[in-house]
């Protein structure tokens, strides 16, 4: 390609578009309202779904103005390695283990790691 074709303008900076006759989309006005007495407001299309919270801008969670806070979603509490190993074991299984290793251990059959 010839660097001729390019010459006097700049590429993806300006469109040759002109703005008559385009009207925006429909917009609605959201209020946020923070507990630090921030208000955070926001253009939303009027088809958007628009959240109850938002993160304001000191990190706080703000409150869409006239609307109630939302329940928490239940949350799944973390499994642990002690939990795992109980879905492979049982406690028996595993004191039966402990004392074989400590057996093994004591006689010198096995060296310490640290």
């Amino acid at each position: 390609m010839q660097n001729r074709s390019l010459r006097g303008m700049s590429m993806g900076a300006r469109s040759m578009e002109r703005d008559e006759g385009i009207e925006p989309a429909p917009r609605l006005t959201a209020y946020y309202d923070c507990p630090n007495g921030h208000t955070v407001v926001l253009p939303f299309s009027t088809e958007a779904d628009v959240p109850a919270v938002w993160e304001c801008r000191c990190g706080a969670e703000a409150l869409l103005r006239d609307a109630s806070r939302p329940e928490p979603k239940p949350t799944k509490r973390p499994r642990t390695h002690w939990d795992m190993l109980l879905e492979r074991r049982t406690v028996s299984e595993l004191e039966e283990l402990l004392a074989e290793r400590l057996e093994l251990l004591r006689a010198g059959k096995l060296r310490r790691t640290a």
